[in-house]
Formats: C-alpha cells, sequence, structure tokens
C-alpha cells in the first residue's frame, strides 16, 4: 500500500521545525500515529546562516522559543536546551534575555536533530499536483528533486509551507548577476571570498535602512582595516525600533485574532501605525555604536565610513572597474552616481514564492485569503489542506513573518489538520501507534 502522509512540510526553517515538535507533542498527548515528513532544500539545517555576524544577539526574548508560549514543560524549551548543552548556569549569570544569534542558531539545530528521521534535506520543491479519488481532490502529490537531479514523488493529505522569504533586490537591480552583488542573505561567507587578502581600500556600498543593513556596515566598519564603506538609505536618518511593552503587544499570540477581526481597511492602518517595529528601522544601541564612530571620524578628520542618507538607488550598472550606482537625491531633486568594488543589498524578502509551487493547484484554490488556521479555501468538495506560515502579514498582522507566534501558530495549524483523527488510543491499531510514537519520541 502507497504511503499517504497526514502531511508534508515544504520548508524546515523555524515555522515547520516548531510544527514537527507540536505535531509529536500533540500526537502522544492524543494517542495518534501521525505519518510526516519535511522536504528542506538545504544540505542540512541552517537558518539565516549569511547573518550570522560575530556577536549579533536575538531581537527577541528567549522566552519566545519553539514551544514555551504554547507548553513550558516542553523538552524543547531554549532553557531546556541550556541545561542539556551545560551552560544553564552560565547563561542566567549573563542576566539577559537575548542570546546571541550563533547560540540561538545552534538551539533551532539542536531541536532540528530530534528529527532527522522525518526531515529531508537536499530536497527542492519543484512542483505540486492534484491527487484524485473518485473524482475528488483528496490529496496532493509533491515532486522533488534531490541533490543527485532524481526527482522523488511523495502524497500527502495536507502541504505545510515554511519556507521564508526568498531575497529580494530593488528594481535597479533587476536583470543583473555579478559576484560583487550579495544579498545579505549570503552576507558571512560572500563577503570574505572578495575581501580577504585584497588591498585596500576596497568600496562596499550597503543599501538599506532596516536592522540587517546596520549590522552589515558596522561590522564592515569593524572588521575589514582595507574597508570603506557607506550606508545608503532612502530616509533621512537611522530610526530606532520600537520594541516598548505596550507596543510589543503587538507581537503576542493573542494578538493575531484581533489583527484578523478586523476590517482590511483597519488592518492597513494597523500595519501602518506599527510599522516602526519591525521595518526600515535599526535597535537604539546599534543606532548609537554607528554614530559613535561616525562621531570619531569627525574627531580624527577622516571620512573613511558614511551614511548617504535621503539616496535612492535608481539604476545600476555592472563595469569592470566597479559596480557604478545612480543615486536620486530626492529632496534636492539631484542624481549622481559612484563606483563601488562590492554592493551588498540589505533590502528584504519576497514572501510569494509558494505561489510558484502552487500553480499547478491554481484552479483549485479560492483566493489568497487564508482562514484564521492558516487554511487556503479550495473549491468546494475538496478534502486536502494547504496551509501557509509566515505570509499571511496582511492577514494575521505583522508577527506572522517573526519568531514571536511560531509556538502557538504551530499548534493552531496542527489541531487543524488532526481534528477529525482525535480519539481514544484505543480506537486506533495499536502496533500503528506504538510504532510511530516511539519514532516521535526519539
Amino acid at each position: 500500500m502507497e504511503l499517504v502522509y497526514d502531511y508534508i512540510g515544504i520548508g524546515f526553517g523555524p515555522s515547520n521545525l516548531a510544527l514537527a515538535i507540536a505535531t509529536q507533542e500533540h500526537a502522544l498527548r492524543n494517542g495518534l500515529a501521525p505519518q510526516v515528513c519535511f522536504l528542506e532544500k538545504k544540505p542540512a539545517f541552517n537558518w539565516h546562516e549569511g547573518m550570522l555576524i560575530d556577536g549579533s544577539t536575538m531581537q527577541i526574548s528567549f522566552l519566545k522559543d519553539l514551544v514555551t508560549q504554547r507548553n513550558p514543560a516542553s523538552r524543547f524549551t531554549f532553557v531546556n536546551y541550556l541545561k542539556e548543552r551545560g551552560r544553564l548556569q552560565d547563561f542566567i549569570n549573563l542576566k539577559t534575555f537575548f542570546p546571541t544569534r550563533e547560540e540561538y542558531t545552534d538551539y533551532l539545530g539542536w531541536a532540528a536533530s530530534h528529527f532527522n528521521e522525518q526531515a529531508h534535506y537536499g530536497e527542492e520543491v519543484i512542483s505540486v499536483e492534484p491527487h484524485f479519488q473518485d473524482g475528488r481532490f483528496v490529496a496532493v502529490d509533491v515532486l522533488s528533486r534531490g541533490s543527485g537531479g532524481g526527482i522523488s514523488r511523495r502524497r500527502a493529505r495536507n502541504l505545510v509551507f515554511g519556507i521564508g522569504g526568498i531575497p529580494q533586490a530593488p528594481e535597479a537591480f533587476d536583470g543583473l548577476s555579478d559576484p560583487r552583488i550579495l544579498h545579505s542573505a549570503g552576507y558571512r561567507g560572500g563577503i570574505e571570498k572578495l575581501l580577504t587578502n585584497r588591498p585596500g581600500p576596497v568600496r562596499v556600498a550597503v543599501v538599506g535602512g532596516g536592522q540587517s543593513a546596520a549590522e552589515i556596515f558596522e561590522d564592515l566598519a569593524s572588521r575589514f582595516d582595507n574597508v570603506e564603506a557607506s550606508l545608503v538609505i532612502r530616509g533621512s536618518a537611522l530610526k530606532p525600533s520600537d520594541d516598548s511593552p505596550f507596543v510589543n503587544q503587538i507581537f503576542n499570540p493573542a494578538f493575531t485574532d484581533t489583527i484578523f477581526n478586523h476590517s482590511e481597511e483597519r488592518r492597513d492602518a494597523l500595519f501602518a501605525e506599527f510599522r516602526n517595529t519591525n521595518y526600515s528601522v535599526v535597535d537604539t544601541d546599534l543606532i548609537e555604536t554607528i554614530f559613535q564612530r561616525m562621531y570619531q571620524q569627525k574627531v580624527r578628520g577622516e571620512q573613511r565610513h558614511r551614511l548617504l542618507t535621503n539616496r535612492e538607488v535608481a539604476h545600476a550598472e555592472v563595469r569592470a572597474g566597479g559596480v557604478e550606482l545612480f543615486l536620486r537625491d530626492a529632496p534636492h531633486d539631484q542624481m549622481h552616481s559612484e563606483s563601488f568594488d562590492v554592493v551588498v543589498l540589505a533590502t528584504g524578502y519576497r514572501r510569494d514564492y509558494h505561489l510558484e509551487l502552487l500553480a499547478g493547484l491554481e484552479e483549485y484554490i479560492q483566493g489568497s485569503n487564508v482562514d484564521r488556521n492558516y487554511r487556503l479555501p479550495l473549491r468546494a468538495g475538496s478534502e486536502a489542506g494547504i496551509f501557509l506560515q509566515g505570509c499571511c502579514e496582511d492577514s494575521h498582522g505583522l508577527s506572522d513573518t517573526l519568531l514571536s507566534v511560531l509556538a502557538v501558530r504551530s499548534q493552531e495549524v496542527v489541531e487543524s489538520i488532526f481534528a477529525e483523527y482525535e480519539q481514544p488510543c484505543s480506537s486506533r491499531p495499536a502496533q500503528s501507534h506504538e510504532r510511530v510514537a516511539l519514532k516521535l519520541a526519539r
């Protein structure tokens, strides 16, 4: 008999990792024996490896880990990770809620290692097709390409996306492909290849006005003696993120209900009101560090590193001697160009790649608005389920692309998928339950 999974997760980053944990705990609690798997195109678990800048810290509390807000007694809490790693007492002595990004990545990798039997790495999903039974759309077939080029087909009753964002470049860089132009997603590893053992000065432009851009600018300025860094931002100054307690309540999982139940007009208004919590803003401490660096340059009479404010990249050209940026100074209605040896684009991510993968199901999807439990509406009579994580900001709020809601959202998705299967353990095949439950508990 052909294996039909209860669900297949596309991507195995934090969203689907939280889902794997929620599925395991839900199954053991309810006597279920789910069959699930995850397809991840990376060769091994990794999270934002391109932005693992030395000393960079998380912007959220470790209590917003994969499970604590849903189940603080879980073995997958960040605190238990510290205990198993032998660092709990030392972390307490740090007196911080904000671990380094390096340590948090290790936490995620530690959690992911418990699901190696379910996670298939080096598998890039290339398409999704409908599967019919007696004329009914009851499941999906997921086609993926392995690292060796072979194509695999897997079938599931439900599909859950957790693919994160796709690096996004400004329109001015359309059609340009050059190793001297990096996206922040590939900054670490990529920048070393371009700068190591290269005589200075090397002119590097960082495009963007958010946290990633500021972190990269500071890293370039502090780590590479041969670099002259310029931070190109559209605004008139680096702006601080608002992480004050009352404002931070918009990232509480319970606030998702508030957003979802509002009208589209009210959601747009709230998005505009709280945009400065997450977009084109920088931690105050980092702003102060950069300001101190710029001030010290004035003391020394230097102009090695620059902030190019009120500048927008209108056009870019790749030349033998560098990358030419044509910068528009909007307040003064002026245009000028500068040549850089390297350009780093800290310009965010697009969250619509799932639409390309779902092209084969387009005629069965009835609109793009998911329900409260993140499920796409399908044509009447369809029995398959398609769930979206991390691309529902318009309907579920600013927290949807962040780590803040992972623990609770994963439970909501799990309960939606397995609602029809919730029944006492004695009513299910004992051998199957024991086999899968033991596998899940490893």
